[in-house]
């Protein structure tokens, strides 16, 4: 039998219709996304992250030769996070990804294994986070958790 899943996410008409602290973070992200490292694939990807005490911590992909050795701009930052903000819930995290070359682009997802990154830290912290996910041009998706991203997660339940 076949089933259908939908997922639940809001799409943003433009960057206008953010409020002041999704502004920050959009603009955040885009500003690290111009200092990722990314030799190899020239596609570069800016996280910004609010925390519950109002501090923004952003991230940018750092490539390796030894391709699975990088690390997205997602992980970079949250883990950052972990190290230096164990005890802080995150509440946001946006995501600006494109071609280093790129003057328009479409709104970019976090990948699998930053999903499944995220959603360890949801775990953690027993609450959501908002995924924004965004193009260049400000056209923006946002999500209530990543769950809604990953409706079959794995998680420490299943330990």
């Amino acid at each position: 039998m076949e089933n259908t899943l939908t997922i639940n996410f809001d799409a943003i008409e433009s960057y206008d219709h953010l409020d002041e602290t999704e502004k920050k973070l959009f603009d955040a992200a885009k500003k690290i996304r111009d200092i990722a490292y990314a030799p190899y694939s020239d596609f570069t990807v800016g996280c910004a992250i609010l925390l519950e005490n109002g501090e923004i911590v952003t991230g940018s992909n750092q490539e390796n030769a030894a391709y699975p050795s990088g690390l997205c701009a997602e992980r970079t930052a949250i883990f950052w996070i972990g190290a230096n903000f164990p005890d802080l819930k995150i509440k946001k995290l946006f995501v600006i990804g494109a071609p280093r070359a790129a003057v328009s682009s479409v709104p970019i997802p976090p990948c699998g294994a930053c999903r499944q990154s995220i959603l360890e830290y949801e775990a953690k912290q027993k609450e959501g986070i908002e995924i924004y996910f965004a193009s260049l041009d400000g056209e923006i998706y946002k999500t209530r958790s990543i769950r809604d991203l990953l409706p079959f997660s794995f998680d420490s339940s299943y330990l």
